[in-house]
């Protein structure tokens, strides 16, 4: 029934509008607590393996939908379609005539959560069953079961709503709303003032108060002006400091090292910001599938805040294989294990080998041959820390060179701040290698080196990412026991993102990256440390190392100094499918200085197929300003953006 639009909006749809607003915020965190549906797995229409929905219910009852959006507007038709329960489940039983009737008042409290997130408050939702009103059938109604029982569901979704008068109380009374996107005449979305309310609570805490809450709201819809009043009521508490971090859900990882690797000490002021970092710190150690953590309802008797930090332990035993392909470095397989907690304190233990050019070599002996054992310890010396330590063996036959190595390495990498890393090793590798200036006796080197590294990374995703910078800077300085060459290896890297629409369907992206080696000659530094450049992870179109001097045999040399250039825009046609047109530059020069006379340049287009764990990538380019030897195309393809 409509309200009858008198001056300030009928009293009775006054507290429809408050209670659909608290219905619609009481679904929203129940649909975002529900569990996740048993796996199964179907192929074409044929059932293959794990349950079947109608296996799990009692009594199972099918009904046909007829949805009517009641609307021409194709985005509020698709957050109608999007939010029908009824819809999304319609080839799925449901558990007899009672369960039908549960699931038709769901769908309603459903839609009308929805009207209210797109600012709809006179919005009206009509569901029948087998013709008749919902509101009109006895629980202990019984249905049709000799077919599918037929369910109406029809929307009027009314105007938009938009702002009217919004007052903060109590302890918020000195913030302004119009920081917090609430403004009289602006956007009235149910999900818009939750959203508001979550940030004033966070400013609040952000003061070290961590009881800080909303204490009551009063949401006016006025139906004849339509606007929505808001008041709401905040109180923020006394600042405090943490007490005890307490721990539930450890099986075989250790409780007390996750206490201290949540890394917030007693005494401590509360900040919401480091809440939020322990438990990325604690996801960031892959032993737990979820991890909550949480301020205590009260303060202690000491006046402190205790952190109540929730976790359910993961497998932690693991292996896998994967395949890689580029049309002009062939294909590649790779095969690992790994133990993720292996003494009780989050150290992983991974395995691994590969093989890869299969298709490029034309014999077993010029294929790539791979393996490794990799160790990290967490928590060495802070939570920030982590002790890190290898050995690799490699046999490899890039187009530059042929190398033999046993490759070992350990060091430390710390968290500056959530968004800042640094790290530095301790690495010895011995190496035989054949190339350009050593074509037939192969050359042995004992590379002693320290790697170091500085890596800014502000995007928001680090697999597709939308907006951001990300900056890296390494510095390697070596010194070859076996020749006595001495050099510094110095390499720089930014990329930057930049989303064109709110929606984030247009994003600009971009990457620049430049080296140089300084204090010995070309042939003095081994093959391997050298720069190249080319191929799917630098200059796409170009084959691996393809770009650069090359000996009088057309043999890449390789370079003591290279400078990159990469533009994509990322256009996202819809929520499965990209594409991305690119263009990309290199250069590698002999001297310590990048010769830009000699840039090769590549352009292409990629598709990008979205998964949650990122996009899958395919890319297929052509060189620009190909020279002779040059391939005439490149495909390539991974997992995640190209950079």
């Amino acid at each position: 029934m409509r309200p009858d639009g008198d001056k300030h909006g009928d009293a009775t749809e006054r507290r429809r509008s408050r209670f659909r607003l608290a219905a619609a915020c009481a679904l929203s965190a129940c649909l975002g607590a529900a569990p996740a549906p048993a796996f199964a797995f179907d192929l074409f229409g044929i059932h293959l393996f794990g349950k079947k929905a109608e296996d799990d219910v009692v009594d199972p009852l099918s009904y046909t939908l007829t949805f009517e959006p009641g609307t021409q507007d194709g985005d509020l038709a698709g957050a109608l379609e999007d939010a029908s329960v009824m819809k999304a489940d319609e080839k799925r039983p449901v558990s007899g005539s009672l369960g039908l009737l549960a699931k038709a008042r769901n769908e309603r409290e459903a839609l009308v959560a929805a009207l209210y997130a797109e600012a709809r408050y006179d919005g009206v939702v009509n569901v029948s069953i087998a013709g008749r009103p919902l509101d009109e059938i006895p629980l202990d109604a019984q249905f049709d079961r000799s077919k599918p029982v037929p369910v109406t569901v029809s929307v009027e979704p009314g105007r938009r709503f938009v702002l009217g008068n919004v007052r903060l109380t109590g302890d918020a009374a000195s913030l302004m709303p119009a920081s917090y996107g609430l403004i009289a005449g602006g956007e009235a979305g149910s999900t818009k003032i939750l959203e508001a309310e979550s940030k004033m609570v966070r400013s609040l805490k952000e003061e070290g108060r961590p009881l800080a809450r909303v204490a009551s709201r009063e949401i006016v819809a006025d139906h004849k002006s339509g606007t929505l009043d808001i008041t709401l009521d905040f109180a923020a508490g006394p600042v405090a400091g943490y007490g005890d971090t307490r721990v539930e859900g450890t099986e075989s990882v250790d409780t007390g090292f996750v206490a201290y690797m949540a890394g917030l000490k007693p005494g401590e002021t509360y900040s919401p910001q480091e809440m939020d970092d322990a438990r990325e710190r604690l996801i960031a150690l892959d032993v737990f599938n979820s991890v909550s953590v949480r301020e205590a309802d009260a303060l202690d008797a000491a006046g402190r805040i205790p952190v109540d930090v929730n976790v359910s332990e993961r497998k932690h035993r693991y292996f896998g294989a994967g395949v890689t392909y580029s049309s002009t470095d062939g294909g590649g397989v790779e095969g690992y294990w790994g133990h993720r907690n292996l003494f009780g304190r989050a150290e992983k233990l991974r395995i691994e080998g590969s093989i890869s050019r299969i298709g490029a070599g034309t014999s077993f002996g010029q294929l790539n041959y791979n393996a490794g054992i990799m160790f990290e310890k967490p928590g060495v010396i802070g939570p920030a820390s982590k002790f890190i330590a290898s050995v690799k063996g490699n046999f490899e036959h890039p187009n530059a060179f042929e190398k033999l190595s046993v490759d070992a390495r350990a060091g430390v990498r710390y968290e500056l701040t959530r968004r800042q890393t640094v790290s530095g090793e301790v690495r010895l590798e011995w190496s035989r290698i054949t190339d350009s200036f050593s074509p037939v006796v192969p050359v042995s080197h004992l590379l002693a080196s320290i790697p170091l590294q500085y890596v800014y990374d502000g995007r928001d995703n680090k697999l597709d990412p939308t907006r951001g910078v990300r900056l890296l800077v390494d510095a390697e300085p070596a010194h070859d026991f076996f020749t006595g060459a001495s050099f510094v290896k110095l390499r720089g890297e930014a990329s930057a993102y930049k989303a064109l629409d709110s929606e984030n369907r247009f994003v600009v992206a971009g990457r620049i990256a430049a080296g140089t080696i300084l204090g010995a000659p070309l042939a003095q530094v081994p093959a391997d440390r050298r720069f190249y450049s080319g191929g799917g992870g630098s200059v796409r179109g170009y084959g691996y190392q393809g770009i650069g001097p090359l000996d009088p045999a057309g043999v890449p040399t390789g370079g003591l100094s290279f400078a990159e250039a990469s533009a994509e825009v990322r256009i996202r046609i819809n929520d499965k499918f990209g594409v991305v047109p690119f263009v990309d530059a290199g250069t590698v020069s002999a001297g310590t200085s990048p010769n830009f006379g000699t840039t090769q340049f590549g352009a292409g287009l990629g598709i990008r197929y979205l998964t949650p764990l990122g996009p899958l990538r395919i890319d297929a380019a052509v060189p620009l300003n190909r020279r002779p030897g040059d391939p005439s195309f490149g495909v390539y393809a991974g997992i995640g953006q190209a950079f």
